[in-house]
């Protein structure tokens, strides 16, 4: 069973035992998150689609990790100018290893 949720405006398709890179969540590492956006669900029956999100779904996950994202530099230079501007930014990501995809 797999189902397509959505947090930090994306999109993922995960299934039990699964460890993704999501946008910053608040918590420690060890503690339950839980996320209630689900937009499909499949298992055997076949496959539930949301309007917008299916009711009763749960996927249960546990936070692995709170950690920072690779640094990405934004540089712009206006050429003849001499005006130039370097700016770096890494962004906070959590690791989460999801345990169960719950149907209604």
């Amino acid at each position: 069973m797999f189902a397509v949720i959505k947090t930090g405006g994306k999109q993922y398709s995960v299934s039990a035992d699964d460890v993704i890179t999501v946008m910053s969540l608040p918590g420690e590492p060890g503690e339950a998150v839980a996320f209630e956006e689900i937009l499909m669900l499949s298992g055997e029956g076949g496959a539930t689609v949301g309007a917008p999100f299916v009711d009763g779904a749960r996927v249960s996950g546990e936070i692995v990790e709170q950690k920072r994202g690779p640094k990405v530099i934004a540089f712009k230079k206006r050429r003849r100018q001499n005006s130039k501007r370097k700016r770096g930014h890494r962004q906070d990501l959590t690791v989460v290893k999801i345990t169960a995809v719950a149907a209604p």
